[in-house]
């Protein structure tokens, strides 16, 4: 049943400018028409010989990420999109594309809808001015609504919003204004995001110098569940760590993720993830974070490649769905396991069989592991 069908992840590696708190691989465009225009040719290779090496009968989902995917521009997601649909067995009964606003026009958004898309995930991240600015979001917040408008005329229903707590100068008061102009909009979904601050990135040095102040925990952490609060009254279901979305709109290809199903994955910094049902092990392979590099030599051949045993496999299970409201799978854990998860860790299951774990994941898994050790 799982065996070959897979998800398709591609990673786009292209931004306007870097978000002060963002780790994720990117580059920025200027001057960089070739570059985009060579990726695009590679990155459909790579997708043509990675089914062909691993003998995908069928590709379920598609996302393509970065990055900002809707900096390509319209005709490349169209040369994009185009060669994906005749690739065989490339039939995604959901298909996203990430886009950040600034880079929104109707053309491209014709594209993707002319080009099989069905789901459009947008960055709004946050209305509010002076937080934007002290993270060096990119784009004018005057714009977003005009945008978000367009948005969801193009793709009523179907769209999903990134929004972000914890951000400077955030209160309770703007965290419930921004939601609530967000849902103005109708999104099918949210993620909702607690802003972490990440070694190496320009925000955590802002903060080391004093330019920004260090976030209160405390604070922040209310914040989100405030966010979280106004998201539930308004409907939509917390179905896992940082995301909500009314009944039946959950995310497909993210779902897939959690419950570790098989995925390919194309672009610099990519990774896939091909599960042999047989063995209860996996293979990953991950490519460098290196676009130059990527374009030249795109090969899986050439990836970062990792075996994970029963063992990993596993415990990557448990720890990938408990981010979920649901658990894991818990049949398709006893078919490729050969036991349940509460034969695992029946104690923690016990103890915490009243709690929202998604909200203490940590402390959860923290138990469920000590537990799993102590039995092996």
């Amino acid at each position: 049943m799982y065996k070959n069908e897979f998800s398709l992840y591609i990673h786009v590696p292209f931004c306007a400018a870097f978000c002060d708190y963002c780790d994720f691989y990117s580059i920025v465009t200027e001057n960089s028409n070739a570059v985009m225009d060579g990726f695009v040719n590679v990155v459909i290779e790579d997708v043509k010989y990675q089914i062909d090496f691993f003998n995908v009968e069928k590709i379920v989902c598609a996302y393509i990420g970065g990055g900002t995917p809707s900096l390509l521009g319209e005709k490349r997601v169209r040369l994009l999109l185009g060669e994906l649909k005749k690739l065989p067995g490339f039939e995604p009964v959901e298909f996203t594309i990430e886009a950040n606003p600034e880079s929104i026009t109707e053309k491209l958004l014709t594209a993707c809808l002319e080009g099989g898309i069905n789901r459009l995930s947008l960055g709004v991240q946050s209305f509010h001015e002076p937080s934007r600015l002290a993270v060096n979001r990119n784009g004018k917040t005057s714009a977003l609504e005009e945008i978000l408008a367009l948005v969801s005329r193009f793709f009523p229903g179907g769209f999903s919003a990134d929004m972000i707590t914890g951000l400077p100068y955030q209160t309770e008061e703007i965290v419930l204004s921004d939601i609530q102009k967000l849902l103005a909009f109708k999104p099918s979904h949210v993620s909702l995001y607690d802003l972490s601050v990440e070694s190496g990135t320009p925000y955590e040095r802002k903060i080391s110098s004093g330019e920004l102040p260090a976030p209160d925990r405390d604070k922040a952490d209310a914040l989100w569940l405030f966010g979280r609060n106004a998201l539930l009254e308004a409907g939509f279901e917390h179905y896992e760590v940082s995301n909500f979305a009314p009944p039946g709109k959950r995310c497909l290809h993210n779902m897939r993720y959690w419950l570790m199903d098989s995925w390919l994955g194309a672009g610099p910094a990519a990774s896939g993830t091909v599960i042999n049902e047989e063995t209860a092990s996996a293979g990953r392979f991950t490519f460098a974070p290196d676009a130059e590099a990527y374009i030249k030599e795109p090969s899986v051949k050439k990836a970062v490649y990792e075996e994970i045993n029963r063992t990993a496999l596993l415990r990557e299970s448990l720890l990938m769905g408990f981010r979920c409201r649901e658990g894991p799978d818990a049949r398709k854990f006893k078919l490729r396991f050969g036991l349940g998860i509460e034969d695992c860790i029946p104690k923690t299951l016990s103890r915490w069989r009243n709690c929202d774990i998604m909200l203490f994941l940590n402390s959860f898994l923290t138990e469920a592991f000590c537990e799993l050790d102590a039995d092996c």
